[in-house]
């Protein structure tokens, strides 16, 4: 793989960088030691303005290159997992309860070892903008970076971003034009019922059965209400009730998700979550109440740009799949994908990674120079150098 030399000269470097964060994970927007971190590097790399303080705690940094041109934006996520660490690795997280489950420690290296070689080669044209953003796991901190400005404060034209993928081979690149990740919502619907003694049922109005019904009429949208070559996903992932043997509780809790991609179908599940709930509840004569809560929309590749993001892949590695792949998982870069133009792409973490979100996961340091050559490459041929 053709990793650029320079980059491949302060790999340790880089390691020690994701090493550090790795052992000191912070959750949301709270990303407080993390981002000083980021800025005290960049300010030993010279770029030439930190930003700081945009949601809370992301920052954008920026790096002019040899005349005029456009503006690109690079981003990577800080936040780590409220996951107790089980990798014994020696660099594990210092902080209870708290650990980078899902790589984002990794991906901050990795814009960070392009920002080193950026700041010192600056061989393109314009500017780059890097974007280190909070908050992805948990609150949407990609969103709140849109809200608060920056593709209009810092002249955005075209953003691009990177995760890595256990599973796939180390150094492998996959995206496709179009939708690759879902939408994500929400839902909680909260029976409320007559609780009483469970030797005397017939004086209550149990919610268990109602939230059981509520469940398994849920489970008919994706196989009854929705057509089926929608891609379509509705999950209960929680139900609570109850706290003894024999008590008939008074009330009730179930929650799930929903992925999507058609926000007619986003509709759909909606529309219907609503009518099943009414009507259940009116059938077992409790309340019930539906909050539904969207969240991440559907992460969508400009075609043109995701042609382009592989044709960089290429430059940097022999295993580069090009093609329309749609995954159930989501992703905040999808605001920043609604605001501007550009690609988002996966890179292979390793056949024997752990898979994310897992207590014994680990970021694989050997792909830290590859995916900070590909942000290179793609700033370098994005605006290069007449």
């Amino acid at each position: 793989m053709p990793v650029i030399n320079r980059i491949a000269g302060f790999a340790d470097e880089m390691q020690g960088w994701r090493r550090h964060l790795h052992q000191h994970p912070e959750l949301g927007f709270d990303c407080h030691q993390t981002a000083a971190f980021v800025a005290e590097r960049l300010r030993e790399f010279g770029v030439d303005e930190i930003h700081e303080g945009i949601a809370r705690t992301g920052l954008v940094a920026l790096i002019h290159g040899r005349g005029k041109g456009g503006v690109i934006g690079l981003r990577a996520d800080m936040d780590a997992l409220p996951i107790e660490e089980a990798t014994g690795a020696d660099h594990a997280s210092t902080v209870a309860g708290k650990m980078h489950a899902c790589g984002h420690d990794g991906h901050t290296t990795m814009l960070l070892g392009a920002a080193k070689y950026l700041a010192e080669t600056r061989n393109f044209t314009g500017t780059v903008a890097l974007i280190f953003q909070p908050a992805e796991e948990d609150g949407g901190g990609g969103g709140v970076m849109v809200d608060e400005g920056i593709m209009d404060r810092f002249k955005i034209d075209q953003v691009y971003a990177m995760h890595n993928a256990p599973g796939f081979p180390a150094g492998m690149f996959m995206t496709g034009p179009g939708p690759v990740l879902a939408a994500v919502d929400t839902f909680h619907v909260h029976v409320k019922g007559v609780g009483g003694h469970a030797a005397n049922p017939h004086e209550t109005r149990d919610p268990i059965p109602c939230a059981i019904s509520i469940i398994q009429a849920v489970n008919t949208i994706v196989s009854r209400n929705a057509y089926a070559g929608d891609e379509l996903v509705v999950s209960v992932t929680q139900i609570h009730a109850g706290s003894a043997e024999n008590v008939i509780p008074d009330k009730a809790y179930v929650n799930g998700t929903v992925r999507t991609f058609d926000p007619a179908v986003q509709d759909l599940v909606e529309a219907r979550l609503k009518e099943i709930v009414d009507g259940q509840a009116a059938a077992f004569g409790v309340e019930a109440r539906l909050g539904y809560d969207r969240h991440y929309p559907a992460t969508v590749n400009d075609v043109a740009k995701s042609e382009f993001a592989a044709e960089v892949a290429r430059d940097v590695s022999t295993q580069v799949e090009y093609r329309e792949a749609r995954e159930m998982g989501a992703e905040d870069f999808s605001f920043m994908l609604q605001a501007r133009p550009g690609a988002f792409m996966m890179l292979g973490q390793g056949v024997d990674s752990a898979g994310l979100h897992q207590p014994d996961y680990d970021f694989n340091d050997e792909i830290a120079p590859i995916g900070a050559s590909y942000f290179v490459r793609l700033v370098e041929r994005a605006q290069p150098v007449e």
